[in-house]
């Protein structure tokens, strides 16, 4: 901590900044919506499903809970507080028909792995996602080389189009760190490295030096998948459940696409593989 202060307060500014025009801009949008809403006097059970889905959309565009809607509409003079059940009730379906389309996005079936949920929905597509989930192993590693050892994955999410892949870090990368980076995983590529594996206890696989997610609970016994032909001097080593391709000149041509802000101290990376 000590270590890091000014890093600290910078992004503790960032953030606070960043939730400030947030709260704004939905603080702003709500009262437009409720100002066109009908008389108070005309409130009924009906308008509770026009309330829930108002609030769905400032809860996924602005981050507001659902009560802080109803607290607007009370604020308002509005006798919300009647129909909060049929309010619950509809925010629910909202949340379903959500998850829903999530499904639907990424396919018909899915594989289930250690560092999150990969899907496919026929063996074309699994070949790629395959392809794109060692991809990211190696961005990370090649992230790490050019901006630094505090790089950690926060998230990933690939589907048969592209990979995205969350990690820690400050600032926007420069043209030429996003340049340096591709050219890191076109040689990697090139080397044809093997991707191999080893299953070790929890704790001796920590010894390695393999990345890992803090926040996982992983078993006690791990895979430790890495890109190169040993262990000690390999390429990029993480925990990891697969699948992977064989060698990494399977993963292809690596393309960065979109490089932007998550939250503060978070970068978010969309990429392709060709």
């Amino acid at each position: 901590l000590a270590k890091n202060r000014a890093l600290i307060h910078t992004n503790f500014d960032q953030e606070m900044n960043r939730f400030a025009k947030l709260l704004d801009q939905g603080i702003s949008h709500l009262n437009r919506e409720i100002m066109a809403f009908p008389l108070k006097t005309e409130l009924n059970v009906e308008h509770a499903g026009r309330i829930a889905e108002l609030a769905f959309h400032v809860y996924q565009s602005y981050g507001f809970p659902p009560e802080m809607v109803l607290e607007e509409f009370e604020f308002e003079g509005f006798p919300v507080h009647q129909y909060q059940t049929a309010f619950a009730e509809h925010f629910a379906k909202h949340q379903e028909v959500s998850r829903a389309g999530q499904g639907r996005k990424f396919g018909g079936h899915g594989l289930l792995l250690d560092t999150g949920e990969l899907r496919a929905a026929d063996v074309t597509e699994l070949k790629k996602v395959t392809r794109l989930h060692t991809a990211t192993h190696l961005l990370q590693a090649a992230l790490r080389r050019v901006l630094g050892d505090h790089v950690l994955q926060k998230g990933s999410d690939i589907t048969a189009e592209r990979l995205r892949f969350d990690f820690t870090h400050a600032e926007k990368l420069t043209t030429e760190q996003i340049k340096e980076v591709e050219t890191i995983l076109s040689k990697v590529v090139a080397d044809d490295l093997p991707i191999q594996f080893v299953e070790l206890p929890f704790e001796e696989a920590k010894t390695t030096g393999a990345l890992f997610l803090p926040h996982v609970r992983y078993p006690d016994k791990v895979k430790v998948y890495f890109a190169g032909r040993d262990l000690e001097l390999a390429f990029s080593k993480e925990f990891c459940g697969g699948p992977h391709v064989t060698h990494t000149g399977e993963v292809g041509q690596f393309k960065i696409l979109k490089d932007e802000s998550l939250s503060a101290g978070v970068r978010r990376l969309r990429a392709v593989v060709e």
